[in-house]
């Protein structure tokens, strides 16, 4: 062990950076708190200007040779990658679950094995991506996709290494270099993974990774003129940063980001089934992006709902993540929770109700809330909590349904709990949201378009969406009967 090296559950993470293939530490550090009892895991690299020039610099050189590299190789190096994080799946989980408090078991079951899956799926639609040749007059059109370039990729704190590996596999399949910044709540699994596709045999300067405070090194990163993508996901306020930070470069963007989605739960639906959706919602604490936060329910099976919906919630167990009997764990940071106590208090202050919860536990555990009786244009409805947060309101007919669900300045997703497949349909057609889940959640495919509408996000990736976004995409026409001349 060095004095870079942490050891957190028996496993060794590196503190420094990562650049151009070796380790690279700053005069400063920022400190990683473990939310599950508050202590510190260690001190990390504090990246400045400097780093992420560095970074850029690196990427910008290991860049021609990658994108050179046959598609072939770059798949077979992505599925190397993949089997290393399959081989490291345990020590991944317990680092990620101590890093940001997610639960062991689902890191175990499903989060680190969807970052192997992340790889190997790119990896394969690399090596299927075409597009007919077609013709015009005569002449033949051929669709390419050439990679972009230096690929900055700006990743958050709640799901760390499956979110980050999101971006990072198709980046690289594209034929790009990779800038990966981590969030600072939670940055050793990137740490991890640099390690893993270095022993994978992916090139020097192909993957950087670079971690510190967003106002420190973030618009270094974003206004450099040798960056040639942006992907970030995260909240609004920062993605307009982001935004302004690269307009001067036109550097494109794809930004995933909050979302106050909908549970429109009609009189004619399965209410066991519409009751287990909705205590999903408390899935990581509330700190899910997608979570349907606001349930909308009709009037008749309003009170029925409420209390089997009660029943459910009271019977979840929280407390220490790593305990496999755990149904919800910490929020990430006293400031998440600080944060998430305000949106409560004020909402309660206002005349809202508190059917369960309302109420910060001890350390960082919120306990799981639902309010009632608030106003749609009140605070607690229209903005983003992000924590174990949940909004009950009625409706009493389909126009009204459709109305609450799309009156918010978010669109990221919808979920529809009904009997009637006709209602689906209509009622699908008229929601605001990159994605609609009809009597079920959190069901993806990655070959699926994943973003958001309005202020949820620009752009989408998923599939081919992915390489539309990491690459320049090139239509080359070639006139019939042009060579005469050759040979």
């Amino acid at each position: 062990m060095t004095e870079h090296t942490l050891t957190v559950a028996g496993v060794a993470v590196d503190t420094r950076h990562w650049i151009g293939g070796r380790r690279v530490a700053s005069t400063e550090t920022f400190t990683d708190v473990s939310p599950i009892d508050g202590s510190t895991i260690g001190e990390i690299s504090r990246g400045t200007a400097l780093e992420a020039a560095a970074a850029v610099a690196a990427a910008k050189a290991a860049f021609p040779a990658w994108a050179a590299t046959p598609r072939a190789e770059r798949a077979r190096i992505l599925h190397a990658i993949a089997d290393g994080v399959e081989k490291r799946i345990e020590e991944l989980s317990i680092v990620e679950t101590t890093d940001n408090g997610a639960l062991l078991r689902s890191h175990r079951r499903g989060v680190i094995p969807r970052v192997v899956h992340n790889f190997r799926f790119f990896a394969d639609w690399l090596l299927k991506l075409e597009h007919e040749d077609f013709e015009t007059r005569g002449h033949t059109n051929h669709v390419s996709w050439d990679p972009a370039g230096p690929s900055v990729l700006i990743t958050p704190w709640n799901a760390p290494l499956m979110l980050a590996t999101w971006k990072v596999a198709p980046a690289l399949a594209a034929g790009n270099t990779v800038i990966l910044k981590p969030a600072e709540w939670s940055p050793l699994t990137a740490s991890l993974l640099a390690d893993i596709a270095a022993e994978a045999g992916l090139p020097a300067g192909v993957l950087n990774v670079v971690q510190g405070y967003g106002s420190e090194i973030g618009d270094a990163l974003t206004s450099h003129p040798d960056v040639r993508r942006i992907s970030f996901t995260g909240s609004v306020p920062t993605a307009k940063r982001i935004a302004e930070s690269a307009a001067n470069n036109l550097t494109p963007l794809s930004l995933e980001l909050g979302g106050k989605s909908p549970l429109l739960v009609f009189a004619d639906a399965d209410l066991d089934l519409a009751v287990d959706l909705a205590v999903e919602q408390y899935d990581n604490a509330g700190q899910v992006c997608l979570a349907a936060t606001r349930f909308l329910v009709e009037e008749s099976v309003a009170e029925e709902f409420t209390r089997r919906f009660v029943e459910k919630a009271s019977a979840l167990k929280q407390g220490d993540p790593r305990d496999a009997a755990t149904d919800i764990g910490p929020n990430i940071h006293p400031r998440q929770l600080e944060k998430i106590d305000g949106f409560v208090q004020r909402a309660l202050a206002a005349g809202a109700r508190a059917v369960i919860g309302g109420h910060r536990k001890d350390g960082q555990y919120y306990a799981p809330t639902l309010l009632t009786d608030v106003d749609q244009d009140s605070e607690i409805v229209q903005e983003e909590v992000f924590g174990p947060v949940l909004t009950l309101q009625t409706f009493s007919t389909e126009e009204e349904a459709v109305r609450l669900a799309n009156d918010t300045r978010f669109g990221l997703a919808a979920t529809l709990a009904t009997g009637d497949p006709e209602r689906a349909e209509r009622v699908t057609a008229q929601l605001v949201a990159g994605t609609v889940w009809v009597n079920c959640f959190f069901v993806r495919d990655l070959q699926a378009p994943f973003g958001g509408s309005r202020h949820s996000g620009v752009g989408r990736e998923g599939g081919t969406w992915s390489f539309d976004f990491y690459c320049d995409v090139k239509n080359t026409v070639t006139a019939p009967n042009g060579w005469k001349n050759h040979g």
